[in-house]
């Protein structure tokens, strides 16, 4: 993720301690005012990390001991802020450790995302873990190995480089070997070592590279694992919160007296915040619905409207991502093709399998919370911004997470579970319904995209000019070799609350760019895919693009009445990713299939090769929902689909076969594959509409009634 993103972040998470600054007495304020192997390693500096055992900083920990320990019976503990949302990091960063580390992966335990124990860490986002955190592991990993076999070789007295590391011990020549756990035990040892200690490459990796069982795979499937809305504490009692009538409302008068009344029950008010707290789930329901509450509205634009006020609420000026080279005026004047359309993209839910949740517990001033959060210690900062009590009263722990998307960034629930636990006196839950995680949580942004391009009539572009508003700068620069551009981001006063979401604004970027891409290959008179490697310089969107295609077999597809074929790709966060869709759409009923979905992705060498499937398989899964159908539908600061029964999700019914091409690039260091892979199913889509129909759509989702298409097929 770029510093223009983490800024977006930033502004978010200080936005959301603001809504929960809590009201604190006088004398709570007065007293705020008056009052196993340690190896040391010289770690290149890692933004963004420091020990969350230790003082702040910005960079990683120079010990070892942060990142690993060996326990006397040669267990493995491996400590990262890195949270596993679903996305099974939890296994390629085990695998890491265990090829640098030479132990089995069956001995390796990670502990992730608890602000007490693991190094600091902006959190689980931007495709950033198998390209930051992956190689931060191995070389903590591989400079644990060292400092071992360099003790055995003390104690054998024998050189170290006589010795080789191996399954957990170390062993010589002669077959004798010692356990990593005999050389722990009763020593504490501190070695500085090389900034760049040696690593495997990937060339020579036995366990990374390579399929395997997921870690902690059978208490997932067998229901043994421990979610955030599963946790308990002794004591434990359940917590809802009051919602507002609508968006932006201020809570007139409350009337509680019937909540009060019902066995257990606490209402609990602190400004326009009023929950209820209860000895079980549903007597906290029943105490909800109790509450009388009279807010005032204000008045808000409507989804009917979106397009429209982003455009006019739009800075003219420019923002972050804006480019420039060469002179598009000129280069445009001369074109011998122009073109200029303009694309939209609706605000769409996250949706996670869980929805919020959190647990929190209060001992004393002290905090602990256990809650899905991509970003652990930036919650840690909103708690303890919010109770005004310093960061290391607060501790944050994140069990595996039943997804988030990019909708788990801020503490909603966490400051919820807290504000109830401290009036309570006792622990409290907090777990959203599905309609609140549809309603009160940011939703990605709408966008409001114009493309403009010129080329010769040979398809040679020579000048583009791109301006987004309102749904962000990622990916909006063009990967293709165009002399002369013009590229901006215009912020908007957005009505709805709207943050990170998989790929964060590449999604709409990609549609627009890879839509206008085709229309322009159309107006040259070329093929789709001709046309975008003419003017195409990267070799590695070049090699993506001609593996879909081989697969896809698009040079020798067929032409039939209503069937169409579409191809886009594209670049981000380090990944290549080129997507094929074959789609049929009836004549009589409009109604669109997709046939058939062929992707090609490349993002280095692959750790996991298993788990990156199922990555790119997860994006275009997802993906087919932002494309086809979804859309949050809003009014009078109301959301009006906030449901599964009114909100289009992909279903089992709609997903086509999926065929999966990864290029392993050994010779190039991983990065991350949560995000790239959606960009590219969107306009692949839409190409392969366009091209059964002749109709050619600019606006996501393309098929909003989730059914057929609402124009009319020629």
């Amino acid at each position: 993720m770029s510093s223009r993103e983490d800024l977006r972040l930033e502004l978010a998470q200080h936005e959301a301690a603001r809504l929960h600054w809590f009201e604190v007495d006088r004398r709570r304020f007065l007293r705020m005012l008056g009052g196993g192997v340690l190896i040391g390693a010289a770690a290149p500096r890692l933004a963004g990390q420091e020990s969350g055992r230790g003082p702040a900083g910005g960079e990683a920990p120079r010990e070892i001991s942060a990142w690993i320990h060996v326990g006397p019976d040669g267990r493995v503990t491996v400590f990262t802020g890195k949270v596993d949302m679903g996305q099974n990091i939890r296994t390629s960063l085990t695998q890491q450790v265990a090829e640098e580390l030479r132990v089995p992966m069956a001995s390796i335990s990670l502990v992730m995302g608890d602000t007490d124990r693991t190094p600091y860490d902006m959190g689980t986002f931007g495709s950033r873990t198998t390209p930051t955190m992956g190689p931060q592991l191995r070389r903590a990993a591989s400079a644990a190995r060292q400092a071992l076999v360099e003790l055995a070789a003390e104690r054998w007295k024998v050189e170290a480089a006589s010795l080789r590391a191996e399954g957990g011990r170390v062993v010589a020549a002669a077959g004798r070997g010692l356990s990593f756990g005999d050389l722990t035990q009763g020593r504490e040892l501190v070695r500085v070592i090389p900034a760049e200690p040696s690593l495997q490459s990937p060339a020579e990796w036995k366990i990374a590279g390579a399929d395997c069982e997921r870690v902690d795979g059978r208490d997932f499937v067998t229901g043994r694992h421990i979610y955030p809305s599963d946790v308990t504490r002794p004591g434990m009692l359940f917590g809802k919160v009051l919602r507002p009538a609508g968006f932006q409302a201020t809570l007139s008068a409350v009337r509680a007296e019937a909540a009060e009344k019902m066995p257990g029950v606490r209402v609990v008010r602190d400004g326009d915040f009023v929950g209820v707290v209860a000895p079980d789930a549903w007597t906290a329901e029943r105490a909800l619905a109790a509450l009388q509450a009279d807010w005032k509205v204000p008045e808000q634009p409507s989804s009917a409207v979106l397009f429209d006020h982003l455009k006019r609420t739009a800075e003219t000026a420019g923002g972050r991502g804006d480019q420039e080279k060469g002179s598009v005026t000129e280069a445009m004047a001369s074109a011998e093709v122009k073109l200029e359309r303009t694309y939209t993209v609706e605000y769409i839910a996250h949706a996670p399998l869980e929805p919020r949740a959190a647990v929190a517990e209060w001992t004393g001033d002290h905090l602990d919370v256990w809650t899905g959060t991509q970003r652990p210690f930036a919650v840690r900062e909103e708690l303890a911004q919010a109770f005004r009590i310093p960061t290391d009263h607060v501790r944050v722990r994140v069990p595996d997470t039943g997804s988030a998307y990019g909708g788990k960034h801020t503490g909603d629930a966490a400051l919820e579970a807290a504000r109830l636990a401290k009036a309570a006196g006792k622990p409290v839950r907090v777990v959203w319904t599905r309609e609140e995680e549809f309603t009160w949580a940011y939703f990605r942004p709408a966008g409001v995209i114009t493309a403009s391009s010129g080329a010769r009539r040979d398809g040679t572009l020579v000048a583009w000019e791109f301006h987004n508003t309102n749904s962000g700068p990622a990916g909006i620069g063009t990967p293709y070799a165009v002399p002369n551009q013009r590229i901006q981001f215009h912020p908007a006063k957005s009505p709805l609350r709207q943050g990170s979401y998989r790929g964060l604004a590449a999604t709409a970027n990609h549609f627009a760019r890879e839509t206008h891409m085709d229309e322009i290959a159309s107006e040259t008179k070329m093929d789709p895919l001709a046309f975008r490697k003419k003017n195409l310089t990267d070799a590695r969107l070049a090699a993506v693009f001609d593996a879909a295609a081989a697969k896809f077999g698009w040079e020798k597809r067929a032409k039939a009445p209503g069937r169409g074929f579409g191809i886009a790709g594209g670049v981000e966060k380090g990944g290549y990713v080129a997507t094929c869709a074959e789609v049929e759409v009836d004549p009589a009923t409009r109604r669109v299939k997709i046939v058939r979905v062929v992707e090609a992705f490349e993002a280095g060498a692959v750790v996991n090769p298993d788990g990156i499937r199922n990555q790119v398989e997860g994006a275009i899964v997802q993906g087919l929902g932002g494309a086809l159908f979804e859309a949050v539908r809003f009014s009078n600061g109301k959301v009006d689909n906030p449901r599964f029964s009114q909100y289009r999700v992909p279903r089992f019914a709609d997903i086509p076969p999926i065929e999966i091409v990864i290029l392993d690039r050994k010779d190039l260091p991983p990065a991350g594959a949560g995000e790239t892979p959606i960009v590219g199913i969107a306009p692949a889509i839409g190409n392969a509409i366009f091209d059964a129909t002749g109709l050619r759509l600019r606006s996501l989702p393309l098929v909003p009634n989730g059914r057929a298409l609402d124009y009319v097929v020629s």
